[in-house]
């Protein structure tokens, strides 16, 4: 199989060395841009499997690069940036970002949000059927089963766990979840969301208050894994 290409839109030196370096080293090929305009040429030419962005370049905002990119390109975007902030990474998340690290980040957990992301973009087969871990999810009848046997869900817990198993390793946030299960008026509805995320819970975790699954992103939103 061919190595993943992943692109790097950094104007930090340190930081490109450093990323060239673990990636390479983990098999991955890799190109480099130091600017927004140079990152959606390569990105245009080259087609990357994955980019790696940083929100502070010199050109342009990360934040209108990443809308800009996601016009046209559908593969997975990871935000690397020194603002931890709340507001900064819903925006990013908002804006078609697959998932957002700070800096300075630890080398371990970036590989594993790459592999995540990309194991994703590549499920893009006919399948009916989502497996993750102990759940099993069947899309065509409407079912889910936990170490195999029927887990009784509302028509409402059943669209959000699927949501979460569609977008599996990405973190969602409370606005993309509103939106997308319950429709675009119950945008603040941020506690309704926490009730069903609760009840989901104990349906499906063997532990709710020590979830396996559903992991909360503290002021952000929920990632599944």
């Amino acid at each position: 199989m061919d190595k993943a290409q992943i692109l790097i839109i950094d104007d930090e030196p340190q930081i490109r060395k450093l990323l060239r370096i673990n990636l390479e080293s983990n098999d991955y090929r890799t190109i480099q841009a130091v600017s927004a305009k140079e990152g959606v040429a390569l990105a245009g030419s080259h087609l990357p499997d994955a980019i790696l962005l940083d929100i502070g370049l010199p050109d342009k905002s990360g934040h209108d690069l990443l809308v800009e990119i996601r016009e046209w390109y559908h593969k997975p975007i990871i935000i690397l940036s020194v603002q931890d902030n709340e507001a900064d990474i819903i925006k990013a998340l908002d804006n078609g970002a697959t998932d957002y690290l700070t800096k300075p980040f630890r080398t371990g957990e970036l590989l594993a949000r790459i592999r995540s992301a990309l194991r994703r973009s590549h499920d893009i087969g006919p399948n009916t059927t989502i497996v993750c871990g102990d759940l099993e999810i069947d899309l065509v009848a409407r079912t889910t089963k936990k170490r195999g046997a029927i887990v009784k869900l509302t028509q409402t817990e059943y669209n959000l766990l699927v949501l979460f198993a569609k977008n599996e390793g990405k973190v969602l946030t409370h606005q993309q979840i509103l939106n997308q299960v319950w429709g675009h008026g119950h945008n603040t509805e941020t506690q309704y969301l926490r009730v069903f995320v609760g009840t989901l819970r104990k349906k499906i975790e063997d532990s709710p208050n020590h979830p396996q699954h559903i992991i909360t992103e503290s002021g952000v939103g929920y990632r599944f894994q």
